[in-house]
């Protein structure tokens, strides 16, 4: 069985931060990662607000350059799920695979990182990859010149919304409430845009189609009346949750499944840090996430120290 000082659950910002500082810091790590390295972060098309980056800068190109230079101080990285999580004789932690491996360390980063929220109407799954993405810069492209519905109110909704106007004849973003939550500058660009429209005080109950979505049916909340309303795509982004469902019950989370910290983000459990959109946070950015990934680093460093 292989052995670590720490083992990164997680690819993303807050995990490649984590994996970086471990590993300059001298600790035999290991990041594990499900499916592909970046997260949520590498969907975004233009991050305006990473320190240092006065130009925009996408997600995708973020993440390349955190892996390249976590990888120049020997960060080791697998393309592994986890399965589940078990403290070990209050030592050690043993970390069980998908695969069937087993592995051990002395302590765990959690950067789990979130997933996002579906809507849970009928239609939604079906058309799942046949018109209904979570992710304008996967999906975008394919909708040059069609008419594409976004739902929320938020900064990831009109950032995709923006990002969709680029190909799209016209973007209609809707919104529950009568007021945007996105940050004021990104309200004014949607606003100035030509080709993006609001559906205010509404939310989607169906989406229907053939082999692709072709309508929403969209009900106004303020008379509860109820219309259709033709479209080549819906893209939703209406919230995020933690992917922590597989963690042992003796890891405290919130009432939403976020992991509780403190300010050195351990978690409950002896050992066992968290870092990143997984954790109970005011904010979840890819600056944040990194910072935290750099604190869980070092907190797993000096937690070494004390204890081994």
């Amino acid at each position: 069985m292989s052995f670590y000082d720490t083992v990164i659950i997680g690819g993303g910002p807050a995990g490649l931060s984590a994996g970086l500082y471990a590993a300059r810091a001298g600790l035999k790590s290991l990041l594990l990662e499900k499916s592909f390295l970046g997260g949520q972060a590498i969907t975004t098309d233009k991050v305006e607000n990473y320190p240092g980056f006065p130009e925009p800068i996408s997600g995708l190109k973020i993440i390349q350059n955190m892996e390249e230079q976590a990888r120049k101080y020997d960060l080791a990285i697998d393309v592994q799920g986890v399965k589940s999580l078990v403290r070990n004789h209050e030592t050690d932690f043993r970390i069980y695979l998908e695969n069937g491996q087993e592995l051990g360390s002395h302590t765990v980063i959690l950067a789990t990182g979130a997933s996002p929220i579906r809507l849970g109407v009928p239609g939604e799954e079906e058309f799942t990859g046949r018109g209904v993405s979570y992710c304008a810069t996967c999906d975008g492209p394919l909708f040059r010149e069609r008419e594409i519905v976004v739902i929320g109110g938020g900064n990831s909704a009109l950032e995709e919304a923006l990002f969709l106007a680029k190909f799209a004849q016209k973007v209609t973003i809707v919104h529950r409430r009568s007021a945007l939550r996105a940050d004021k500058i990104l309200q004014e660009r949607a606003f100035q845009n030509p080709k993006i429209h609001f559906l205010w005080g509404s939310t989607v109950q169906e989406i229907k189609g053939d082999t692709q979505v072709r309508e929403i049916i969209v009900q106004n909340l303020a008379d509860q009346s109820v219309a259709s309303h033709r479209i080549d795509g819906l893209f939703i982004y209406v919230g995020s949750k933690p992917n922590t469902a597989w963690l042992p019950s003796t890891v405290a989370v919130d009432p939403q499944g976020f992991v509780i910290t403190d300010e050195k983000l351990s978690t409950s459990l002896k050992g066992l840090f968290a870092a990143g959109d997984c954790r109970q946070k005011p904010l979840r950015q890819i600056v944040t996430a990194a910072s935290d990934g750099a604190l869980a680093g070092m907190m797993a460093y000096h937690y070494l120290q004390e204890n081994t």
